[in-house]
């Protein structure tokens, strides 16, 4: 892999596209930044952050690169979602997929990214018999926090070391 491409909203992403920068030594490129660096074909790894189980400018890298691993950054916990995100970008089993838990910046949310999470919320605290399970999404939902942390990055590391 000769570079690490990324799309980040809030920048949970892009807090993990470093880490993975220095721990990998390769080159990092937001998506706009990747076209002005990188030539069409060059094999990457791809992280964008999680948008109703899709990657956020994956069919875009996809295109122009050609992308060895894919790394999707959203609230829910690590390791979770990936039939779900693999189904939405229609990847091919052929690419490892990463989900990764970041956090969420309530106040840097603007349009419908805000709406959709004012609107799920909604959604969950409208149950009347709530399981734990919907009492932390309206947790993980209503609360500014980050769960970044290198631990998180620990499956992809095992497979970056075995893909060598």
């Amino acid at each position: 892999m000769k570079a690490i491409v990324y799309t980040s909203n809030t920048g949970f992403t892009k807090e993990y596209a470093e880490m993975l920068k220095y721990k990998l030594s390769l080159p990092l490129f937001d998506l706009d930044e990747a076209k002005m660096n990188l030539e069409k074909g060059t094999e990457i790894i791809y992280m964008g952050w999680l948008f109703a189980s899709s990657v956020k400018g994956y069919k875009k890298a996809s295109r122009r690169y050609k992308v060895k691993a894919v790394c999707g950054v959203g609230l829910a916990d690590t390791g979770c979602l990936l039939e779900e995100v693999r189904k939405a970008i229609s990847l091919p089993e052929s690419i490892p997929l990463f989900t990764i838990q970041g956090g969420i910046r309530l106040s840097k949310l603007k349009g419908i990214n805000k709406s959709m999470i004012k609107m799920l919320t909604k959604v969950f605290l409208s149950k009347k018999n709530p399981t734990d399970e919907d009492k932390r999404m309206v947790e993980l939902l209503t609360t500014e926090a980050s769960y970044v942390k290198e631990e998180n990055l620990s499956a992809f590391l095992e497979w970056y070391e075995n893909a060598k």
